[in-house]
């Protein structure tokens, strides 16, 4: 097949230039179009069905002539306008659209051909696309959706991207097999659904259905057909449609234009989004099965050189030098959870200065939280690959930046009795870890200043609904990158108790939920309510819950009070049955359910039984299956442990920034590092066999040994007696009967660990008497 780039190579050959030389000779009187008719057929440039290919050829005569290589005729004056033709007036709106799909009357589909439909085309995307009208390049095919209420939208394809580091990637084709093939792939360069058109599941049906289609329309227009499909969605788009659709995200662009020649990257940073129409489409263009889903064991990659660079090397940021003051501040940071940098630096100024350079960036910038993120979140979903069972733990906290009154950008997260307002923000997270509770990483994570308002029909009411269900598509988006070896259950606490979430995973499919009940419901066919309905019947088994201790609280600013609790083993009794759940705030129907119901059976006196009301999308046939759903249910705790982390022991409160949009950038990196002190908690009680050197450097290996030999302990020649020495480092006793060490010994056990290395290194240099710096 000719394409572009073959054009260009066949005329800036030595050897046509003779031959070019004599048609440009023989045309110098005529018209560039006339000259370019005569150089395709003297070279043959025609496409599958004949026709010759001129733009192409036109298009690099001149870049020729621009070069002073050729001389072309004087291009002729009055050329037609270049402007799309459009309606007089707009295009009437669509009416009285149904919210269901079947209820849809004659909804159609058909190719653009004519020149009143071209119109209409230009005029709907025109007016009502973000991105307005744009000219397309290369092959085109312009859609319209039809119905009997009015037109509902349209689509449009052109030509793709001539170079795409995410997508040819991806492909994993040679620059030579994207020269030869890259007319093989298309770009959906629009897609619109009218912004007054909200019915459910119309863009997803649609697009599948225009999917289906386009191979052999492009085949009846072109000759041969595509074999992939390219778009890109706006960091402020979701992209949900396309996923429902089977689109598959393979990365990020870089924030070029097609016309980006000089660098600028002044485009926005866009997800990017590949579709095959060809299932067997490397087959045919003869290119290696990559693997790009590879699988990570929690705690690759961890040790102190490496895990700055391993989870946030690369990050999209727009300029490859922000991505590295990414990587050096975060290990800087690591070295002393909740220190200021200036205090971690060792006396590098130019560290310290870059990290408040890149916090500081401008808001409008590629540097956002998700892009910060970006590395992590990659190498987590690698993490969720080497496990059977996924509980992505979505709960949110409100951070006090009450000390920072003058702070631009913070919203209301409180009041107190005398109406004085605490601002702040609401950080709402998605934790993802194994079915045991070892952390494998963090997701999502949101931050908003909280709107003002209460009550069920406020902003901030729909605000907190719209967390959820958020995080629950970015969590859906994850598992699409996962085999279906691999279970993904999204787990929430009350809060999540509403239908419109429970909606949403049944549309999903892919991710199952877990959710504590909040609302006593009605039920369908069912006289009883939620609460009766599950505590009715005999017990179907007993399980043993532990119970950690409380102490009481009492009510003040910003707090609820919280009575006393013991710590115990509590023997609770287990029901479970099947539920329906009737439809609310116009769902589309009732939605099936499995509840599990226990119950201390013998609480100690004076205080409160344990009884948890849970709900599950997964199937309940067993008593095992229930004790299962309670296992996973309690490592919800997981998440409250990070949250405790993040404040106490990064000081996410304390951070001086004058901007929410700076805070949020600190926030994140203090996010990953809250993770991986906490996975250093725990990878030691779960896999204490594990080679050391997976989360420590030789240095602080080195330090260990000998501290392990001043003070008779036992030698780090693992993972877990490595963790060990670094808890008794942080304060803990290491009695007989003492529990596990928290993440609280070992957040100050690893900061004293990197003081104490650094000693170490010094004392060594100077016995060998070389620099400490290389």
């Amino acid at each position: 097949m000719m394409i572009q780039n073959q054009i260009n190579r066949t005329l800036n050959a030595p050897e046509s230039r003779a031959l070019l030389e004599q048609i440009l000779l023989g045309k110098s009187s005529g018209t560039r179009s006339a000259v370019g008719r005569s150089v395709c057929e003297a070279f043959g440039f025609v496409d599958v069905r004949g026709r010759f290919q001129l733009a192409g050829c036109l298009k690099t005569l001149r870049k020729l002539a621009d070069t002073g290589a050729i001389v072309l005729p004087a291009a002729q004056r009055g050329a037609p306008s270049s402007i799309p033709r459009r309606l007089v007036g707009s295009l009437p709106a669509a009416s009285e659209v149904p919210g269901r799909l079947e209820a849809v009357g004659k909804l159609g589909l058909f190719v653009v051909e004519s020149r009143d439909e071209r119109q209409v085309w230009n005029t709907m995307i025109g007016d009502e696309h973000p991105r307005g009208m744009t000219t397309f390049a290369g092959c085109q095919m312009r859609y319209l959706v039809a119905s009997s209420h009015g037109y509902l939208g349209a689509a449009g394809f052109s030509a793709s991207a001539l170079r795409l580091s995410a997508r040819d990637r991806w492909m994993a084709w040679s620059d030579e097999q994207r020269k030869q093939a890259l007319n093989r792939v298309v770009c959906m360069s629009r897609f619109l659904i009218r912004p007054g058109v909200a019915c459910a599941n119309l863009a997803s049906h649609v697009l599948g259905r225009i999917l289906r289609r386009l191979p052999m329309d492009f085949e009846a227009r072109y000759g041969y057909r595509p074999w992939l499909v390219e778009t890109f969605v706006e960091p402020s788009r979701s992209g949900v449609s396309l996923r429902a659709a089977n689109f598959l995200c393979v990365g990020r662009t870089t924030g070029r234009g097609r016309q980006d020649r000089d660098k600028r990257q002044a485009e926005t940073v866009k997800s990017v989004y590949m579709y095959a129409l060809a299932p067997d489409w490397r087959r045919r263009l003869d290119v290696p099965f990559v693997d790009h889903a590879p699988a990570l064991a929690p705690g690759e990659g961890l040790d102190s050189a490496e895990w700055a660079a391993n989870e946030f090397g690369g990050a999209p940021l727009g300029d490859k030098r922000l991505s590295a003051r990414l990587v050096k501040s975060a290990g800087l940071l690591a070295e002393y959870p909740g220190q200021s940098v200036s205090g971690n630096a060792k006396g590098d100024r130019a560290a310290v200065d870059g990290y408040y350079r890149f916090i500081e960036q401008p808001a409008d910038t590629a540097v956002t939280v998700a892009n910060i993120l970006a590395p992590h979140r990659a190498r987590s979903i690698q993490r969720m690959r080497s496990q059977t069972t996924v509980l992505c733990i979505q709960d949110g906290s409100d951070l006090n930046f009450a000390t920072r009154p003058n702070c631009d950008g913070l919203g209301i997260i409180g009041r107190n009795q005398t109406t004085s307002k605490t601002l702040g923000l609401h950080l709402h997270l998605t934790l993802a870890v194994n079915g045991q509770g070892l952390p494998l990483g963090v997701l999502r994570c949101g931050l908003e200043a909280p709107r003002p308002g209460g009550g069920k029909t406020t902003p901030k009411a729909q605000q907190k609904t719209q967390r959820w269900i958020d995080g629950f598509h970015d969590i859906a988006e994850a598992a699409r990158e996962l085999t279906r070896k691999t279970r993904v259950i999204s787990v929430m606490d009350r809060e999540a108790d509403f239908f419109e979430l429970f909606d949403a995973q049944r549309r999903s499919g892919r991710v199952e939920i877990l959710v504590r009940a909040k609302h006593d419901r009605c039920l369908a066919g069912n006289d009883m309510k939620l609460f009766e309905t599950m505590r009715k019947g005999a017990a179907c088994g007993n399980v043993e819950i532990a119970i950690d201790r409380l102490t009481e609280r009492r009510k003040s600013r910003g707090t609820k009070a919280r009575p006393a609790r013991s710590k115990r083993t509590a023997l609770c009794e287990i029901r479970y049955r099947r539920l329906t759940l009737p439809a609310t705030n116009g769902g589309a129907g009732a939605v099936e359910m499995s509840g599990v119901h226990i119950v201390e059976t013998a609480p100690p006196e004076g205080e409160n039984a344990v009884q948890w009301h849970l709900l599950t999308s997964l199937p309940v046939d067993t008593v095992e299956a229930a004790v299962e759903i309670i296992a996973f249910y309690l490592q919800r705790w997981r998440v409250e442990d990070f949250f405790r982390v993040l404040k106490s022991g990064c000081r996410v409160e304390y951070l001086a920034f004058h901007t929410a949009d700076r805070l949020e950038r600190a926030i994140a990196i203090n996010s990953v590092i809250t993770w991986r002190i906490m996975l250093m908690a725990l990878l030691g009680r779960q896999v204490p066999g594990c080679d050391a050197s997976l989360m420590f450097t030789d240095h602080e290996l080195s330090f260990l040994h000998d501290y392990a030999k001043e003070y008779k302990q036992q030698t780090p020649d693992n993972l877990g007696t490595a963790v060990r020495l670094v808890a008794l480092l942080g304060g803990y006793r290491n009695r007989k009967h003492d529990p596990e060490p928290g993440n609280q010994i070992m957040w100050r056990g690893y900061e004293r660990l990197s003081a104490a290395t650094l000693g170490h290194r010094i004392a060594e240099t100077k016995t060998a008497g070389t620099p400490l710096v290389q």
